[in-house]
């Protein structure tokens, strides 16, 4: 059996990247709302999903990008009544 090589991060610049996590995080907002989360937006599911990148810096893309896409509605949810709770939220 052979051995691949790790295939390496693709180089896009800081703009493209995060105009591609924008996206996403658009994406995943209008799967929400298909499930009756009508005030769910973009920012809001980046708020939540980069919260706890704040203690050791943003991760390579491919994490970014995964915990994105599996960010579940309870997750979601948790997060914005624990920031109500604490006074963080609109």
């Amino acid at each position: 059996m052979s051995e691949r090589e790790p295939v390496p991060e693709p180089e896009l610049g800081d703009e493209e990247m995060s105009r591609m996590v924008e996206q996403l995080c658009e994406s995943k907002a209008e799967e929400f709302r298909l499930l009756g989360y009508d005030q769910v937006k973009g920012a809001d599911v980046w708020e939540c999903v980069s919260d706890k990148y704040h203690k050791k810096g943003t991760p390579p893309l491919h994490v970014v990008v995964n915990d994105i896409l599996s960010l579940k509605v309870t997750q979601y949810m948790n997060f914005i009544t624990l920031s109500l709770y604490r006074g963080e939220r609109r």
